[in-house]
């Protein structure tokens, strides 16, 4: 039987599936018998060797059982990891670990809802989304929609962080999905701004150039109090721990809610867009 040559040093995906193969190889087990330990086909296990199918968090846990590296640090889900991370925006892994720890988070978005109060479907529309304009293939999307769930879940920890959400309309009148996924998603939002531990406002159209923010932008206040900022374009991301440079931006979020919507006439736009009157 013929096997693929493989090179390890092309892409951090590569050397992913050849250390696949090469603890196989170690064990003895063929493709078929390693695909029977984790659940796969081996068309599939042959696929992530030779780097034709990237890695999953499903699969590298499997990997992880399967050749007995749960609980050391050479992991297959600590490499999935670090290779998902270089393929995020400069700086988001960070802030990500920033946001799990955070007490008080702010956020203002526009066009989309936010991640941490998107729900399921609604992910999974933008995801799939991506997917057929080419932007990203299934796999990818499948770990996008399972890095907003993971967010989410980093907010249920106690004590729980306080949310302050500042939504742009658009973020409201833009379908995403199906009709009933942008109705569920409305309800979310609804949802979210009865928490004890939420405020949820809407900066209208009306605003204009009142609006200070013309990007999304999140600001995180740690328990210690260290202000960090996060702000993204479509191509670039840039995580700021300079309090120089947070500090101004906490006052124009403060100028934000100040223009927004209150948090009653916010749900209350939410209401009329979810049972469609204008």
């Amino acid at each position: 039987m013929n096997r693929r040559e493989l090179h390890p040093d092309s892409s951090p995906q590569a050397a992913y599936g050849a250390r696949v193969r090469r603890l196989r190889d170690a064990r003895g087990w063929t493709q078929d018998e390693l695909a029977e330990r984790m659940g796969y086909s081996s068309v599939h296990i042959s696929a992530v060797e030779v780097g034709r199918k990237p890695p999953t968090l499903r699969f590298s846990r499997s990997a992880d059982v399967a050749f007995g590296l749960v609980g050391t640090t050479e992991t297959f889900e600590r490499e999935f990891r670090e290779i998902r991370q270089g393929s995020l925006l400069e700086g988001f892994p960070e802030f990500v670990e920033h946001e799990g720890r955070a007490a008080e988070i702010r956020l203002y978005e526009v066009g989309v809802i936010p991640g941490l109060l998107q729900t399921a479907e609604y992910a999974s529309a933008l995801a799939e989304s991506a997917v057929r304009r080419g932007m990203i293939t299934k796999e990818q999307a499948d770990e996008r929609v399972a890095l907003v769930a993971e967010r989410q879940a980093a907010l249920l920890r106690t004590p729980p962080p306080l949310v302050l959400a500042v939504l742009d309309e658009s973020c409201l009148r833009r379908p995403v999905g199906e009709p009933g996924v942008m109705a569920a998603q409305l309800e979310r939002l609804t949802d979210f701004a009865t928490l004890p531990t939420t405020i949820l406002q809407v900066a209208p159209f009306t605003m204009g150039t009142d609006r200070p923010f013309s990007l999304p932008i999140t600001i995180l206040t740690m328990a210690n109090r260290l202000l960090v900022s996060y702000a993204e374009s479509a191509q670039a991301g840039h995580l700021e721990r300079e309090s120089t440079s947070v500090v101004p931006l906490l006052t124009a979020y403060h100028q934000l809610q100040a223009g927004a919507l209150s948090q009653s006439a916010s749900v209350a736009m939410i209401e009329q867009l979810r049972k469609g009157t204008p």
